[in-house]
């Protein structure tokens, strides 16, 4: 039987329709973000929307990400921290008929409970892609607006923290005394070496607040380019998470790094942990999400 497999976060919605042969037939990206939809929208749209376009009317539909948020369809709960990724197959919220959403994770954090949501489907499809990250201690960073740390031992998730650093830079980037013309998420080519300035701004990651107004002195001692500024910010916030949270979650202080996401943010991660001598591998995120669902998919029947 063919089904109807969703990424659906706060900014957009990936679907992908999946034969009985487990092939792609269809794929299509929509700009139907959970964080745009009103109340008790999301299922009118999914049916009205997103089915048609995929032709995918009256197919079992398993859905992942903020969609099962109090911001999205219905709330999908979590699993508690630690948990084997298998366990969310078990755990599916039902929507409608038909439709199933995938749970998140939760698990003690640096100052109070922490959650995510969608990263846990890319979690398990980045493990069911190669058997051998199943075994021994790993250490997986999610680059992204929250980025998530998480600490997996033999296929289980026994800690994470998030870091909302791209939240920040967002923040930072279009609002206050540190904006300079420059749109959060403008491409940051050819900015290395501002990049660069800001991983040694960074430090050890203490004292951020100080640490970001060097942007604002930089600039006003003629030692940046206001048009460099955005690259200067992002090296900043990336190093400091980087310097604060690899020390906490890693096994020792040369411990390497998955990196799982859109590849452009994790090559920047990547410069960043090898400036730091930190080995890091990445993996493909959408890949990963839609490894995920099918296999949660496979569990769950």
């Amino acid at each position: 039987m063919a089904v109807l497999l969703g990424d659906w976060g706060t900014t957009r919605l990936r679907t992908w329709v999946i034969g009985p042969d487990g092939d792609v037939r269809a794929f299509r990206r929509f700009a139907l973000g959970v964080g745009g939809l009103g109340p008790g929208e999301a299922a009118e749209r999914f049916e009205d929307e997103v089915r048609p376009a995929m032709d995918a009317q009256g197919m079992p539909a398993l859905l992942s990400g903020m969609i099962g948020s109090n911001l999205g369809w219905v709330s999908a709960g979590y699993v508690e921290c630690p948990a084997r990724l298998g366990a969310i197959a078990r755990s599916l919220t039902t929507a409608a008929p038909n439709v199933w959403i995938v749970p998140g994770l939760r698990c003690a954090g640096l100052a109070g409970p922490d959650v995510m949501r969608g990263e846990e489907t890319q979690l398990l499809g980045w493990l069911a892609s190669d058997p051998a990250r199943a075994s021994g201690r790993r250490l997986v960073c999610h680059p992204g607006t929250h980025a998530k740390w998480v600490r997996v031992a033999d296929g289980r998730v026994e800690r994470f923290i998030t870091a909302m650093t791209g939240e920040l830079y967002a923040l930072l980037n279009d609002h206050g005394t540190l904006r300079f013309g420059q749109r959060a998420g403008d491409a940051i080519e050819n900015d290395a070496e501002a990049f660069d300035q800001g991983l040694g701004a960074a430090g050890d990651g203490g004292a951020l607040s100080a640490r970001l107004f060097s942007l604002r002195g930089r600039l006003i001692a003629g030692e940046l380019a206001p048009g460099n500024s955005a690259a200067y910010l992002s090296g900043l916030l990336i190093g400091a998470e980087i310097a604060a949270l690899h020390p906490i979650m890693a096994a020792s202080a040369d411990a390497s790094v998955d990196l799982v996401g859109d590849a452009a943010l994790c090559a920047w991660y990547g410069r960043a942990f090898a400036k730091r001598g930190v080995a890091s591998k990445f993996a493909d995120g959408e890949a990963a999400a839609l490894a995920g669902l099918k296999e949660i998919w496979t569990l769950a029947q």
